[in-house]
């Protein structure tokens, strides 16, 4: 798995231009069954994937955080909404809330993370292969693709199976 997360970015930089190209042709003539597809890809991608292996996701990048992930998140530790936002997160230029800092604050030595039952919703769902309406968010998946390598498995697949 290593030498695989070692090796992702420059994979991801190669395969863009035409991963760009099929999401391009996604978005203008989706598969009526894409969500079934999609959900099918994610689930066998996710038999074979352990997420604790890698943890990129919350090495590199930091989620956003809603409204409601930081009334649950307070709650858990037993603090108000703007203690709570004082202490781990700041506003970013499309004024969302996000981490301070990356790695996430969250993030374990072990990979694992210490709010896993309340995490953010984006933490939740990432990488968002399983969306529904998935041809929307193909801008998403792009950058997705250089950071986890379950993403990036899942859209070879999805581009052998879905031929344009």
């Amino acid at each position: 798995m290593k030498k695989e997360f070692e090796q992702l970015p420059k994979k991801a930089k190669e395969k863009h231009a035409e991963n760009k190209r099929f999401f391009a042709k996604l978005r203008k003539r989706p598969p009526k069954d894409l969500d079934y597809v999609m959900q099918d890809l994610h689930d066998a991608e996710f038999q074979r994937t352990d997420c604790l292996t890698c943890a990129n996701c919350c090495k590199t990048t930091g989620p956003l955080f809603t409204n409601a992930d930081v009334e649950r998140i307070a709650k858990y530790f037993r603090k108000k909404p703007s203690q709570f936002i004082d202490e781990y997160l700041r506003v970013d230029e499309d004024n969302d809330y996000v981490l301070k800092e990356v790695p996430c604050t969250f993030l374990g030595d072990d990979n694992y993370c210490s709010i896993y039952s309340v995490r953010p919703k984006a933490c939740r769902e990432f990488p968002h292969t399983d969306r529904k309406k998935f041809q929307q968010i193909t801008n998403l998946t792009l950058k997705n693709v250089a950071i986890c390598p379950a993403a990036f498995n899942i859209v070879e697949e999805m581009k052998r199976k879905i031929k344009f």
